[in-house]
């Protein structure tokens, strides 16, 4: 059910494919349900990571930076329930199975939180190795990020075995996960003050 290595190549794969081709398809051609799941949950994070590039644009208004920001803020919230929808089908996965184990220690993060850090990491890795490849940069800045990049791929690669042990020990029923719900309070007009604050005092006038 969950292979990491194909978790992290489809990561890399659509991240070549929506920046060579952006109305490339979200899901791979071929891919079965699960990593379409992670197709789309990893979508979400490559429209953020560019809108938010959009938002530090120098000379953009302040009606364009308060745009901006309502899409980072839709687009954030995306990205989380499809972070929370992978743990729902992996835990539904898990569930005829008995697992996971509801004896074995709590791991203090879920496997989609983690897809979801793996599939930042994809992004930064990408984006990395695009300056270091850019010729006309300023002189160190290619070191600078090759650097960065040794880091960055390293750090994946431990995140990813993280997961793999995670998922083995679950299976194993040795380890076990829940899902974490990230509750959200800022798109929500019944939670935000600033939000229901705003209409309460609109309709006082």
């Amino acid at each position: 059910m969950l292979s990491t290595a194909a978790l992290v190549a489809l990561h890399d794969e659509r991240t070549r494919a929506w920046h060579e081709t952006p109305t490339a398809a979200d899901k791979p051609e071929g891919s079965d349900a699960w990593l379409e799941a992670v197709a789309r949950q990893h979508r979400a994070n490559f429209d953020l990571w560019h809108i938010e590039d959009e938002a530090r644009a120098p000379g953009a208004t302040d009606a364009e930076l308060a745009a901006v920001k309502r899409r980072i803020d839709r687009t954030n919230q995306l990205r989380n329930d499809l972070a929370e929808e992978l743990d729902r089908t992996l835990l539904a996965w898990l569930e005829p199975q008995a697992l996971p184990s509801p004896h074995a220690p709590l791991h203090s993060e879920s496997p989609g939180l983690i897809i979801d850090r793996l599939s930042i990491l994809a992004l930064k890795i990408y984006h990395t190795r695009e300056e270091a490849a850019r010729t006309a940069a300023p002189p160190g800045h290619t070191e600078r990020n090759r650097e960065r990049l040794t880091i960055l791929v390293e750090q994946r690669a431990d995140l990813a075995a993280c997961l793999d042990v995670l998922w083995r020990e679950t299976l194993a029923g040795t380890r076990r996960f829940k899902l974490y719900r990230q509750l959200k309070m800022y798109n929500d007009p019944a939670m935000n003050p600033a939000i229901y604050g705003s209409r309460a005092a609109q309709r006082s006038h």
